[in-house]
């Protein structure tokens, strides 16, 4: 089984290319509707996905009961709720497929079991947690420092499918702006795209 999405951990330098087919042998394909739920609020997630097609988004609800995005998944990137997971707890996010998605799917117990019989798969799990850590810490940090509008480029730039797929809404909420806020943030870099 060959796929792009592999990428995740073919990318890691340490791994033997038989760890590699062994892990790579444990995901099963998996497809999901534009609107189906991978993971709802209150169930305890049960496996990771690697998105291979498509776009997907993890929302909670606000205490006035709106819809917050706190994060987008794109093409290659670990569909995942890490505390639930690995803590084995419900969950207070939803992970939901904005378009139609095509996922690797590996459950909890075959993760557990390669996680402690592959050295190198503890290891890249370190190394991946690391980097989600350092990502989310950054994005919290930008929340604060960056203009409104450099948050939208940034995004533009790391994430165009977002950008491209997701509806105004859900990329405001996840920009910590209103949606009449995005869209004049729009419209002038539209019509004054130097000026930023």
């Amino acid at each position: 089984m060959t796929s792009k999405a592999f990428e995740v951990y073919s990318d890691f330098p340490f791994f033997f290319e038989e760890e590699l087919a062994e892990i790579f042998q444990a995901h099963e394909k998996v497809v999901f509707q534009k609107g189906d739920f991978i993971l709802q609020e209150g169930k305890t997630a049960n496996e990771y996905f690697i998105l291979e097609k498509g776009l997907a988004r993890s929302f909670v609800t606000d205490f006035n009961g709106n819809d917050v995005t706190t994060h987008f998944f794109v093409e290659n990137e670990i569909i995942i709720e890490v505390s639930s997971l690995f803590q084995r707890i419900p969950t207070q996010e939803n992970i939901v497929c904005i378009t139609d998605c095509e996922c690797l799917k590996i459950d909890f117990d075959t993760f557990q079991e390669l996680y402690h019989k592959i050295q190198n798969l503890s290891e890249w799990g370190r190394a991946w947690m690391s980097n989600e850590l350092f990502a989310y810490k950054q994005r919290s940090v930008e929340m604060f420092t960056l203009s409104a509008t450099k948050r939208y480029l940034n995004l533009l730039e790391q994430k165009p499918q977002v950008v491209q797929f997701a509806p105004l809404k859900q990329i405001a909420s996840y920009l910590g702006v209103t949606d009449t806020s995005l869209s004049r943030i729009r419209k002038e870099l539209v019509s004054h795209p130097r000026k930023v």
